[in-house]
């Protein structure tokens, strides 16, 4: 997963991560420990978390 230049670093998608993979310092970050579910790119209210091509 991957954070797109929409973040606004609201951190609603920590909220959902159950691997504690996403850290909010001014925009979200992704963390090695992402394990590519994509519930934090479902729950994100501006789209701006999606899967890396």
């Amino acid at each position: 997963m991957r954070v797109n230049e929409k973040c606004v670093g609201c951190g609603q998608c920590t909220a959902f991560c159950k691997q504690d993979a996403i850290v909010v310092k001014g925009n979200a970050y992704i963390t090695e420990k992402c394990t590519n579910c994509g519930v934090c790119a479902f729950y994100c209210p501006l789209k701006a978390i999606e899967a890396e091509k």
